[in-house]
C-alpha cells in the first residue's frame, strides 16, 4: 500500500478512535458533579434553612434546600453543570433575604443525589421538585436557571407553567454550544443529551427575564438570545451584560444584579 494511503488510513482510524472515546466519555465531559455530602450552613440567620430529600418518579433520591419565606412565591433553581447547592448558597441567601422563598435541588448525581446526570434524569428531577412543592401547598412558582439549568428550567415551564422565568447564560441548544466548541467532531451524532430548548421556548407564555454577559465563552451570547427571541409575548426582557462573561454574571452587576430580578419577579408575581 503506498505511503499516502497508510498515512491517510491512519488517519481515519485515529479520527474514529476519538469520536469512540468522545462518545464513550460524553456525560464526562458535559456534567461536572461534585460528589459527597454538602454540610448545612450554620447561624441564626439558617434557622429554617430545611435539608430535604425528594423522590424522583423513577425512585432515585435527590438532595435539596428549601428555605421558606415571607412572600407566597417559591423560586426554584436550577443551578448549572458543575459544583452543588453548597456553592449556590450566595446566591439564593439575597434572594430570601428579600422575602423569596427558594427551593435549591442538586441533580441526580450531584452532591448527596442518588443516579447520574442525564438529560432525562435532570428532567424528572425537576418535575419531582415541582411536585414536592405542590404537595406541601406552594403553587406559585418562578423558575431560575442558570447555564445548563436554563434548559431545564425551561423543559418543565413547557410542561408545568411557571409564574416567571429567569434564565441566566442560557442556550437554544446545550448540543449547538458543544458543535462551537468542537467543531472538528460530529456532535449532532455523538450527544445523548442535547436540551433542544428553542422550539420549547416557542410554547411557553410567562414573564420571562434572560440575562447573558456579552463575553461568555462558554455559551455566546447569540445562542442566549436566540432563546429569548423564541420566546413568545411581549412580557419579557433582555439583560446583556457587556462586561460579563459566564460565570461572573453577578460579581459584575453587584447589588443591580438582585434588584433588577427582584423587580421583574415582584411585578411577574403580583400582576
Amino acid at each position: 500500500m503506498p505511503i499516502y494511503l497508510r498515512l491517510a488510513l491512519y488517519a481515519i482510524l485515529a479520527y474514529a478512535a476519538v469520536c469512540l472515546l468522545a462518545w464513550i466519555f460524553q456525560r464526562k465531559l458535559q456534567y461536572f458533579p461534585d460528589r459527597g455530602p454538602v454540610p448545612m450552613p450554620r447561624g441564626e440567620t439558617y434557622r429554617e434553612l430545611e435539608d430535604v430529600r425528594i423522590e424522583t418518579e423513577d425512585g432515585v433520591e435527590i438532595a435539596a434546600w428549601y428555605w421558606p419565606g415571607l412572600r407566597p412565591t417559591t423560586l426554584l433553581f436550577f443551578h448549572g453543570n458543575a459544583g452543588h447547592r453548597g456553592h449556590r448558597l450566595g446566591w439564593v441567601q439575597t434572594f430570601h433575604d428579600l422575602g423569596w422563598s427558594i427551593l435549591l435541588i442538586d441533580y441526580r448525581g450531584y452532591a448527596e443525589s442518588g443516579g447520574n446526570p442525564t438529560e432525562e434524569g435532570l428532567a424528572m428531577d425537576a418535575r419531582a421538585a415541582r411536585a414536592w412543592l405542590a404537595d406541601r401547598g406552594v403553587m406559585r412558582v418562578a423558575y431560575v436557571g442558570e447555564s445548563i439549568g436554563c434548559s431545564v428550567a425551561v423543559g418543565l415551564a413547557f410542561t408545568e407553567p411557571p409564574a416567571a422565568l429567569v434564565l441566566q447564560s442560557g442556550t437554544v441548544s446545550v448540543r449547538a454550544v458543544a458543535q462551537r466548541h468542537y467543531p472538528f467532531l460530529p456532535v449532532g451524532l455523538l450527544m445523548s443529551d442535547g436540551f433542544e430548548s428553542k422550539e420549547k421556548m416557542g410554547g411557553i407564555d410567562a414573564p420571562l427575564l434572560s440575562i447573558h454577559g456579552a463575553r461568555d465563552r462558554i455559551i455566546p451570547v447569540e445562542f442566549g438570545r436566540a432563546l429569548f427571541d423564541a420566546a413568545p409575548g411581549e412580557t419579557k426582557e433582555w439583560w446583556l451584560l457587556e462586561q460579563a462573561g459566564h460565570n461572573d454574571v453577578i460579581y459584575h452587576a453587584g447589588r443591580a444584579y438582585y434588584e433588577r430580578v427582584h423587580e421583574f419577579l415582584e411585578r411577574a408575581t403580583t400582576e
